[in-house]
């Protein structure tokens, strides 16, 4: 789905092509090293598979390695069962969808793990290649459905807020430094940012009127070491730099200043045809950003605009 805004369409698909798409992860455990290897054969080339030869292994790998997409596991297996195994990594990756092996009968164990929502499939040994194939895409499928579903409602309830904050900031700001500080924190929270930074503009150049989030003691690409600053200046429509990337063996030059920095998305905010402020929402990492998020932003720094002319009522701006 498009926005409807030609340059926010661009910068979308310019977002979109700078996120490498990475293989979903898949931990597999089985007390058997020959299983394991089998395992990981099948599903490596479509996953990033872990393995263990034991539950406890399992959960202190799932500790290390954080949350997967599908486990597949063992029943039998001589410290813990497959579902007892199962059962404790409920609580922190609810989303994971869990795959029992099992060459034996367990009908009680395995109704309960089920009924419990514990266990999206169980396959009998020795399992067909294909049938298990079909079984883990589809849990494949039903987690990244469940993710997208989640972030969607995430994104919902992100928007609501960043919007409300603004607001709330602009009604009663302490002054014109904490107002633009504040701002370029809720912005630079909303979009997952390493850094947020506005900066007022006058006429056509920047002031030394700056909101900054998230720098600590990094370096931060300031908008005056920007030429895109200056072109979002000029005709008043947002900039994406993209910095350091890879792509068929062609690759953009790393930032002169910050070199970790991957990505600056500047954003305008314009009021009256005059742009009062720059918005800079830098990344240090790729970052995918969703059509309604995209305009929300511009949403947001129509509202920062709006928010800066009532502010001249109150402060001086230089």
């Amino acid at each position: 789905m498009d926005t409807g805004i030609p340059e926010l369409d661009s910068i979308s698909r310019q977002l979109m092509s700078l996120e490498r798409p990475r293989k979903p992860k898949m931990l597999v455990v089985d007390d058997e090293p020959d299983n394991l290897d089998l395992l990981y054969r099948t599903f490596r080339r479509d996953f990033n598979v872990l393995r263990a030869e034991s539950g406890l292994l399992a959960l202190k790998i799932l500790a290390e390695e954080g949350e997967v997409a599908v486990i597949i596991s063992d029943q039998r297996m001589p410290e813990m069962k497959g579902t007892e195994f199962l059962s404790k990594t409920v609580p922190e990756f609810p989303d994971t969808m869990r795959i029992i092996l099992t060459g034996f009968t367990d009908v009680e164990d395995l109704v309960e793990a089920i009924n419990s929502g514990q266990v999206y499939k169980y396959i009998t040994k020795p399992w067909d290649p294909n049938e298990l194939k079909g079984v883990v895409q589809r849990a494949a499928e039903t987690y990244d459905l469940m993710k997208q579903r989640t972030e969607d409602l995430r994104r919902a309830q992100s928007q609501t807020q960043l919007l409300g904050t603004i607001v709330k900031i602009t009604r009663q700001p302490a002054s014109l430094e904490s107002m633009l500080n504040d701002i370029a924190a809720a912005c630079g929270k909303t979009f997952g940012a390493d850094v947020s930074l506005l900066q007022l503009v006058e006429g056509s150049g920047l002031t030394g009127a700056i909101g900054l989030f998230g720098a600590g003691n990094e370096m931060v690409t300031l908008l005056p070491q920007e030429t895109a600053a200056k072109e979002a200046i000029a005709t008043q429509k947002p900039q994406l730099v993209p910095y350091n990337i890879s792509d068929n063996g062609q690759s953009t030059p790393a930032h002169p200043i910050n070199p970790d920095l991957q990505a600056n998305l500047i954003f305008p905010a314009v009021f009256q045809e005059q742009v009062l402020a720059l918005l800079s929402i830098q990344w240090k990492e790729p970052r995918t950003l969703y059509e309604d998020e995209l305009t929300l932003l511009q949403l947001s720094v129509q509202q920062v605009a709006l928010a800066l002319t009532c502010a001249k009522q109150m402060f001086v701006l230089s």
